[in-house]
């Protein structure tokens, strides 16, 4: 058997062994403190919902258990099971060039596999989010929606994969340099003209018109001399009763944006705290520092592609019979999530280290307190569990657990 192949089933299964004990430590953590509110808690959030949260993430792992096992099965079909070859063989027998077969292969493939997802997506959504009261999508609205995104891929990724595998077969040995310089602009792009040109597609942005909130949140930006293209709110309503906010854009199109869902149910001052945490992600230069190790990753990945595409034992490694540029990238971009799943906590760790100093900025410019009752009812409003399992957090969350995001907050009041 392939030296590769050997490996890639070893780190499959060892992905899929740890993912499945993850997740069976989290639900059994989260059963065993169901019965009682932690005591940090036990003010303000009620027992009724302290198990509503249980019962809701314990019900989410369970769902993801289950797409993890698919996932992998899938994986397996594509990749060794001959899915890739038997869509590869497909296109060359059309008889067209290279980059019309290439950019042809890897659409074709990502719109099967999104195919494949539908099942989950639509149980995950009008299933599991409705039971539990959060979901206000329609079927309509769900099909729409995806119709959109499919259209914009398309739009989108036809040029952008034409491109890469263009410059794959003209750029010489120093492809994946140009390649990367490509994927930065096209990022970079993205991110200054998606508030203004994708997101309106899909929500309706509308201008903050609380006078009142809108001179504290002025206030604010002007103390941490944070400039952006306006404070709006979308109409999330329409298809989750989740609350969130955040920053969007790039550049000169920075927005602030707010759920409907979250100004309904802040304070003025609690949504001026959540605010001041965003804007420390921002001001601590998190958006740049995570930006910038994404370059630096993605270059280094393609340039261990660069490499791969010449060893003739990368393509029968992984169920490819016939060498080529874009069966080499679609490989390399289904199995390195594989190879680099056991980085999660690092990546998770720099995570949660920004949320800390986020919240430590917030608490510089506003109430601590604030942020702290704001956060509270976020955590009641999306039903987040008080009581993760701390190996599985430590794993995968990006965000802090409650009680010690709370407890390093109070020790700052």
């Amino acid at each position: 058997m392939n030296t590769l192949t050997t490996l890639f089933i070893i780190f499959l299964g060892a992905r899929l062994l740890t993912q499945l004990w993850l997740a069976n430590r989290h639900i059994g953590h989260i059963t065993s403190h169901r019965a009682k509110v932690p005591d940090s808690f036990s003010s303000a959030i009620s027992l009724t919902d302290h198990r509503k949260a249980a019962d809701y993430t314990i019900a989410k792992t369970q769902l993801g258990i289950i797409e993890d096992v698919v996932a992998t099965l899938l994986l397996l079909i594509w990749t060794l099971g001959g899915g890739l070859e038997l869509l590869d063989q497909l296109w060359r027998s059309l008889g067209q060039s290279e980059l019309i077969t290439g950019t042809s292969f890897i659409l074709s493939a990502i719109l099967i596999m999104g195919l494949l997802e539908l099942p989950l997506q639509i149980y995950h959504t009008f299933v599991l989010e409705a039971r539990f009261g959060f979901n206000k999508t329609t079927m309509s609205l769900f099909i729409t929606d995806t119709l959109k995104q499919t259209a914009i891929m398309l739009l989108i990724g036809v040029p952008l994969v034409a491109a890469v595998l263009w410059l794959m077969g003209l750029s010489g040995p120093l492809w994946w340099l140009w390649v990367w310089l490509l994927w930065v602009s096209f990022t970079l792009l993205l991110l200054w003209a998606y508030p203004v040109v994708i997101a309106p597609l899909f929500n309706k942005f509308e201008p903050l018109t609380d006078s009142e909130l809108k001179e504290r949140i002025q206030n604010l930006l002007d103390r941490t001399g944070f400039r952006s293209r306006g404070v709006f709110v979308l109409d999330g309503s329409k298809r989750s009763g989740h609350g969130n906010a955040y920053f969007t854009g790039f550049g000169k199109n920075k927005r602030i944006v707010f759920f409907d869902t979250l100004v309904s149910t802040l304070e003025h001052k609690e949504i001026e705290a959540v605010l001041a945490h965003e804007l420390g992600h921002f001001k601590l230069h998190h958006v740049v520092k995570r930006m910038v190790l994404m370059f630096v990753t993605s270059l280094a990945g393609l340039a261990l592609l660069g490499w791969l595409i010449e060893t003739p034992w990368f393509y029968p490694g992984l169920g490819l019979s016939a060498p080529s540029t874009y069966g080499a990238l679609m490989l390399f971009l289904l199995v390195v999530p594989v190879f680099t799943f056991f980085l999660g906590p690092v990546i998770a760790w720099s995570s949660r280290k920004h949320e800390f100093e986020a919240d430590a900025f917030a608490s510089q410019q506003v109430n601590a307190n604030s942020l702290v009752s704001a956060l509270v009812k976020m955590y009641e409003e999306n039903a987040t569990t008080l009581t993760p399992d701390p190996v599985h957090s430590q794993f995968y969350d990006s965000h802090p657990p409650a009680s010690v995001r709370i407890s390093q907050l109070l020790a700052q009041t």
